[in-house]
């Protein structure tokens, strides 16, 4: 019987995704990508020409908490999206910047933050809508 190596399997198994099993890594991920602070995050990043300092993207973005912000971009750190620099220094300067994957995923998740951005009146007309429909059947 012929063996296969982990490479292999994996390679086999990249086939075999399917986002819409609960239990898929792949749904595991669209479950990451889709939270706003990641995409905020992204977002943020993308929009420099360099790595951006912690304290700048804690400042950029607006509502999110020091826990947050060092959660998320741990999680993206650990999922190749972004790279991490310490410069030793009083204080210590921590950068972060996109990886090539990270710049990937940039291109969707600013077209979503474009999208949402440019179609905000015509969802709150809709949900105004809604809410008035939903009050008058009650």
């Amino acid at each position: 019987m012929a063996t296969t190596t982990a490479a292999h399997r994996r390679e086999q198994a990249r086939f075999a995704y399917d986002a819409f099993l609960r239990e898929c890594p792949t749904n595991q991920l669209l479950a990451r990508l889709s939270d706003k602070w990641v995409s905020l995050v992204v977002s943020a990043l993308a929009g420099q020409d360099g790595p951006m300092r912690y304290s700048d993207l804690g400042r950029k973005i607006a509502g999110v908490s020091q826990k947050m912000l060092t959660q998320t971009l741990r999680t993206l750190e650990r999922d190749g999206i972004v790279t991490r620099s310490v410069t030793p220094s009083v204080p210590v300067r921590v950068e972060y910047e996109l990886t090539e994957l990270g710049r990937d995923l940039s291109g969707l998740l600013l077209a979503v933050k474009v999208w949402a951005e440019s179609h905000m009146d015509e969802v709150a007309e809709a949900r105004e809508r809604y809410d008035e429909d939903a009050a008058a059947t009650g």
